[in-house]
């Protein structure tokens, strides 16, 4: 599905960007002490060095606790307070509790009294989900200022007894303020383009914890309310269907990869961004990378990467970024902005 294409009274922006991370960081050679792995093994399949894993039970370190954090920073970079937000949209896949949503503890803990709340869950896709879901609201003229927060606490998910998903995840929160701008701005999000593959469901599950499925004592033990992961699976097809939704986006907009200052790509795994930078033919000194340090942080990784470019003087005003992610569902999203 692609939207924007139709022409509307007003654009949406990012004015505000912003982070935040568990102060824990857990490297390879921590996982190769209880792990049948090492750091060598870990970065030559993946690209990861290290993690940051949250405390289990310190309520700085919860979910909607780092995304405060980076909504906070958000908002100051926007120059815009709380009571400024209309909306709340918050992507997750690892809520601090089913009912009620995180976006409504993170309304609580920021004191964003005014605005509506909705929790997203496409996985990895979430954030740029999210995005999308706020552009449209200000497209149509409901909203002015939109806060869209990807965060995750995954460890909490994790099966840290399965090496072929413990060395992948980390936890983090990032999030932007999107806000209405006229539609002739060029600085605006162009175009949104969002997919999904139920048939694909198998490839990445976690089975216990929903109405299908009740934990229980035993079916904890058996780790079924941890995530299970096909790797091989995936890694073909997020290679196909990554490049896929970026030519999307670039055909959509009139657009060469010439045109693209930076490329934003779920961070994964290393060989699939390669893979894709191949297949797309783009040089990989201009795609932006921070899973290195992070690892796979789901829904916050597009927006971590993010914040952390706008900071350090990478991404510059007026320039192209092209965004694109997979994650479980199968679900499939890009965004073609000018910064």
């Amino acid at each position: 599905m692609t939207q924007n294409n139709h022409p509307s009274p007003f654009a949406a922006r990012i004015t505000g960007t912003g982070s935040a991370f568990p102060k824990r960081i857990v490297t390879n050679n921590d996982l190769s002490k209880t792990l049948d792995t090492s750091d060598e093994w870990i970065r030559e399949r993946t690209g990861i060095r290290e993690r940051r894993i949250s405390k289990v039970g310190d309520p700085a370190e919860q979910n909607s606790s780092l995304a405060l954090i980076a909504a906070r920073n958000a908002l100051e970079m926007a120059g815009k307070a709380p009571d400024d937000i209309d909306q709340i949209i918050y992507a997750t896949v690892s809520p601090d509790t089913l009912v009620p949503p995180t976006s409504c503890w993170l309304q609580y803990k920021l004191g964003a009294s005014r605005s509506s709340a909705l929790d997203v869950n496409a996985a990895c896709s979430g954030f740029l989900n999210c995005l999308a879901t706020a552009d449209q609201y200000i497209r149509s003229g409901q909203i002015k200022t939109s806060l869209v927060v990807g965060a995750e606490v995954l460890s909490a998910i994790t099966n840290w007894e399965d090496r072929s998903t413990a060395i992948l995840f980390g936890d983090a929160a990032g999030a932007v303020i999107v806000e209405r701008t006229e539609p002739d701005n060029p600085r605006r999000i162009l175009s949104s383009h969002l997919g999904a593959d139920g048939n694909l469901w198998e490839l990445f599950q976690l089975p216990a914890g929903g109405s299908n499925m009740e934990v229980t004592p035993e079916r904890h033990a058996q780790k079924l309310d941890k995530m299970q992961m096909k790797g091989k699976e995936i890694f073909k097809i997020a290679v196909k269907t990554l490049a896929d939704y970026a030519n999307t986006a670039l055909q959509a907009n009139g657009m060469k990869i010439e045109d693209v200052d930076w490329f934003i790509p779920h961070q994964a795994n290393l060989r699939i961004i390669e893979a894709v930078a191949k297949r797309l033919d783009f040089p990989m000194e201009k795609v932006l990378i921070n899973l290195d340090r992070y690892g796979n942080t789901s829904s916050a990784s597009v927006p971590t990467m993010m914040d952390e470019a706008v900071r350090d003087g990478r991404i510059k005003p007026g320039q192209v970024l092209l965004l694109d992610v997979f994650g479980a569902g199968l679900t499939f999203a890009s965004v073609l902005m000018r910064y």
